[in-house]
């Protein structure tokens, strides 16, 4: 199957048709995990608060966060009826790959921090369920151990203005066996996550009473996560944010940030030449943006406002989803951040998207049940995408349109 001008070679990948589990056959701790938004209630319980605060908070007001989920509250579905929806299909081709559903894993920085070895848990998710996943480069697993767990995996890089680091950094990432690399363009400095403060979590991680206290009332956590990382494979390093391995965690040693207020376009049109795989621009929301991306030959954008993190009171990627899909030409367009249900994955391929990413439930999941917790979730927005499909009308996503929504009562324009 091919959707909306993809004209790459395809990796055809055969999955049995979406069956929807019988409720006796999911394991008795996750059946009180229904909907993606219960894996946050349930992972807050085993975390401490400034873990938590780290993985769900935005910055400053929040409302960067609240708008980009508010945004899918604005459209209604006019669904078709007496249509045979029989025989759905889920299966989306994007940048030479025929994934079985149209949502992935988004970069997670810092998640094996949150949960044992998350993002190996993550990559190997992704694999048994044939979605991709993107690998942050502020993880704390070397990327060629998650691209040898996930052949398939996707890695992010956040640059600096430094070409000669950027070579660098490509080079070791093409090495690995990577075949799409995501450059993000949203962070030329860190955002105000005025959170982190109130909560506790600095970087590098400061052992404050506070810290240790919130640690000893969360021992799953501490002894499940810190001390097995530690007593199995040392002190967790910032690996892949350059070539060479990054400092300690916990070290005095801060990740090397510098510079990143220096990249400009001139560094993307230096890797499109440099890279021979697929190269995604993230973090774009203008449509300004994704049409220079589109003529320096990216294979694809992610629209995405880095789920509330950096830029407070951000425009919500999904209002500007279809001015940029309706002139995307050969480019993918996909998008992230205030995804949460099945219908918002309708909702974003009706208005164009060509594909979706999201990263808190999944992270909450492996906090929960490790790669078995993050499967569930992906079941989860599974199930709800084939029943989505069938009472919409449409039996595959490329059938998804414009027609087939509305603005709300509540948010529509004059006029509509």
């Amino acid at each position: 199957m091919t959707t909306r001008g993809d004209t790459t070679a395809i990796n055809i990948a055969v999955t049995p048709e979406v069956q929807v589990r019988p409720a006796n056959t999911v394991p008795r701790h996750f059946r009180d995990l229904l909907a993606l938004d219960d894996f946050e209630r349930h992972a807050r319980k085993r975390l401490p608060n400034m873990i938590f605060q780290y993985v769900k908070g935005g910055v400053e007001t929040g409302r960067g966060i609240a708008a980009a989920y508010e945004a899918y509250q604005q459209y209604v579905f006019v669904p078709r009826m007496f249509r045979d929806v029989s025989g759905r299909d889920q299966h989306v081709s994007l940048l030479g790959h025929n994934w079985s559903h149209p949502f992935g894993v988004a970069p997670l920085g810092g998640a094996s921090f949150v949960s044992y070895r998350a993002d190996l848990m993550l990559a190997k998710a992704a694999r048994a369920m044939n979605v991709p996943m993107i690998l942050s480069a502020s993880s704390l697993i070397p990327l060629e151990e998650v691209i040898a767990a996930n052949p398939d995996a996707w890695f992010q890089a956040y640059l600096a203005g430094d070409q000669p680091r950027i070579d660098r950094l490509v080079e070791r990432v093409e090495r690995a066996g990577y075949k799409t690399l995501v450059v993000t363009g949203d962070t030329p400095m860190l955002g105000n996550r005025e959170h982190n403060t109130r909560s506790g979590f600095s970087m590098p991680i400061k052992i404050t009473p506070k810290v240790m206290w919130q640690s000893a009332l969360s021992p799953r956590w501490l002894l499940g996560t810190v001390a097995q990382t530690f007593l199995r494979h040392g002190a967790p390093h910032f690996e892949n944010t350059d070539a060479e391995r990054g400092p300690p965690m916990m070290s005095n040693k801060v990740r090397n940030t510098n510079a990143r207020d220096k990249l400009s376009w001139k560094h993307v049109e230096a890797i499109r030449k440099k890279w021979k795989g697929n190269l995604v621009i993230k973090g774009l929301m203008s449509p300004e943006d994704a049409f220079i991306a589109r003529d320096l030959g990216a294979d694809a954008v992610i629209l995405s406002n880095h789920g509330g993190r950096q830029l407070d009171h951000t425009v919500p990627p999904l209002h500007t989803l279809p001015e940029i899909a309706a002139a995307k030409g050969n480019m993918k367009v996909i998008i992230d951040s205030g995804i949460r249900r099945g219908t918002d994955v309708m909702k974003a391929m009706a208005l164009g998207a060509d594909f979706v990413f999201l990263g808190r439930p999944f992270l909450y999941g492996s906090v929960i049940g490790a790669q078995a917790g993050i499967e569930h979730a992906m079941h989860i927005l599974r199930d709800e995408i084939d029943r989505d499909m069938a009472l919409i009308g449409v039996t595959k996503p490329d059938q998804l349109d414009a027609a087939l929504l509305r603005r709300a009562p509540l948010f529509a324009r004059e006029g509509e």
